[in-house]
């Protein structure tokens, strides 16, 4: 059965993604206000040690993470990857809850991030109404999506070089203070590591709570998956940009991360009053002018403002894209399946904005309460979006080996299955779960506060188990797995296998 003559010539999304697209995302999707701001609070709560080895373990649990996911996204490229893998391989309802979650957690993460852009052009106009920044913030990202996915992925190369430079001349010069090349750190060495109870400070607990923060500092890697639906080569590309995953990871975090711990004792005020709101106390800023490089503020403030922009800009693709890919599935208004000439999901695009806009309101005009638990919800939606990528993951290699499918027919191959996917899973699971752990041990537990942290946990599951009441799904059996070669096969006897639109669109045998 043909397809009807006004589908054959529908927009389709656009693969015009290139490797270098991809690598930066992989790369810029890591370094944000996370490694510039938050590592100096690790430092000062573990210890060099302790912040260390949370950086090298929850870096680990990321690489596994995203060999998972390069193995689903080279095989079956599509823009909303979270919520197909999770469908086809878990449950129908799983992949639901999945994609809509992540949606909502971009979705209010711009909101974050255009709060965030007041404080940083407050450090250059203090007398400027934040609210102007926030709303010339909004347009510029709304423009960067709107024309065409090229200009996220240029805009998102050049925003994630700008951040990479800036760690390597970080590193740099703060290998040479540590040799005394420069001056600034005479006070330098192994022994800031034996100062009070370094290397390791405050124990078991310190770490745990040091990995929630190192946790959060990686979100954003993922979208690689997101990102995969638009590559114009990905069997080639995605394997690629994973790879790579691996050295940024050694080389921007821990090697930054190191050369901070020998030049500021953990012990040090500025790190102890590390605050996002004060750009000059970010340990990169105090390094800088321990050096002698007295615009070290302004120059970190320009670039905190890129990572902020970053931050938005991927959000605003990742959460149209997911949108989008939920519409053509039939799990949101089909409305939102409209492409532009151009390949762009303008309708999904615009309801993104719209939601992002109100998010932020909530915290200018609204009860800041609200704002607060809407953080709070997204924040463990990104945690929940990596459970998703090793389940999906592991359930998709048991059920590709018991069809008596072949490794060697995938374009990418992870090389740590079952342990990668399992210790990620369970790393990642006990993080979501220890959020406030500290809630328990008081005599008396602050329920608002432990709800206030946990309230997405819930939520997801209402969500997951609300759709599997409603459309009776089970999960997905091994043997009834279906993969795109399958997939292709019924779409060319008219036959689409789950529902989705395929060859109009995004279809994942292209």
């Amino acid at each position: 059965m043909q397809q009807p003559t006004h589908d054959a010539v529908a927009p389709t999304l656009r693969r015009v993604l290139k490797a270098r697209h991809l690598t930066m995302i992989a790369i810029g999707g890591s370094i944000g206000t996370g490694l510039f701001v938050a590592s100096g609070a690790t430092i000062s709560q573990a210890g060099p040690g302790g912040a260390l080895l949370s950086y090298m373990l929850i870096g680990l649990m990321v690489y596994f993470l995203m060999t998972s996911l390069g193995e689903l996204a080279a095989y079956m490229p599509v823009s909303g990857s979270f919520s197909t893998y999770g469908a086809r391989y878990v449950d129908e309802g799983f992949g639901f809850a999945l994609g809509w979650n992540y949606w909502y957690n971009w979705a209010v993460t711009i909101a974050v991030d255009l709060v965030a852009s007041q404080l940083v052009m407050s450090y250059w106009f203090p007398d400027t109404p934040g609210c102007i920044w926030s709303a010339l913030f909004l347009a510029v990202i709304f423009a960067l999506n709107v024309i065409s996915v090229k200009g996220f992925g240029e805009a998102e190369y050049w925003f994630s070089l700008i951040k990479v430079v800036t760690v390597i001349i970080f590193i740099a010069v703060g290998t040479l203070m540590i040799f005394g090349i420069l001056r600034g750190g005479e006070g330098s060495g192994w022994h800031n590591w034996q100062v009070g109870e370094a290397p390791f400070a405050g124990g078991f607990a310190a770490m745990i709570g040091v990995a929630m923060i190192v946790g959060f500092s990686f979100q954003g890697t993922e979208l690689i998956g997101i990102a995969a639906g638009e590559s114009d080569d990905p069997a080639k590309n995605i394997p690629r940009a994973v790879r790579q995953v691996f050295w940024r990871i050694l080389l921007f975090y821990v090697l930054a991360i190191l050369v901070i711990s020998l030049i500021i004792p953990y012990t040090s005020p500025d790190l102890l009053r590390n605050d996002v709101t004060d750009i000059t106390v970010s340990p990169f800023t105090l390094v800088f002018r321990n050096a002698g490089l007295l615009s070290a503020a302004a120059v970190m403030n320009a670039v905190i403002l890129t990572a902020v922009l970053s931050a938005g800009n991927s959000g605003m693709y990742a959460s149209t894209r997911m949108l989008y890919t939920l519409a053509v599935d039939g799990k949101a208004p089909r409305i939102f399946a409209r492409l532009s000439k151009g390949g762009v999901p303008r309708m999904a695009l615009y309801a993104t904005t719209v939601v992002a806009g109100l998010c932020f309101l909530t915290s200018l005009y609204g009860n800041q309460t609200v704002y607060l638990w809407l953080l709070n919800t997204s924040g463990m939606t990104g945690f929940i979006a990596w459970l998703g990528i090793a389940v999906s993951h592991y359930r998709f290699r048991r059920g590709y080996i018991l069809q008596g499918r072949k490794l060697s027919s995938l374009p990418y191959v992870s090389s740590f299955f079952p342990l990668g996917p399992m210790f990620a899973f369970a790393l990642c699971l006990l993080i979501t779960l220890g959020q406030n752990y500290q809630a328990f041990l008081e005599q008396t537990i602050d329920w608002y506060g432990v709800v206030a942290t946990y309230i997405g946990i819930p939520l997801f599951l209402a969500i997951w188990f609300g759709y599997k009441w409603c459309r009776k799904t089970r999960i997905v059996r091994y043997e009834d797995m279906v993969f795109p070669d399958q997939l292709a096969q019924k779409t060319a006897q008219g036959k689409p296998a789950d529902g989705r639109e395929i060859g109009g669109r995004d279809d994942i045998s292209a």
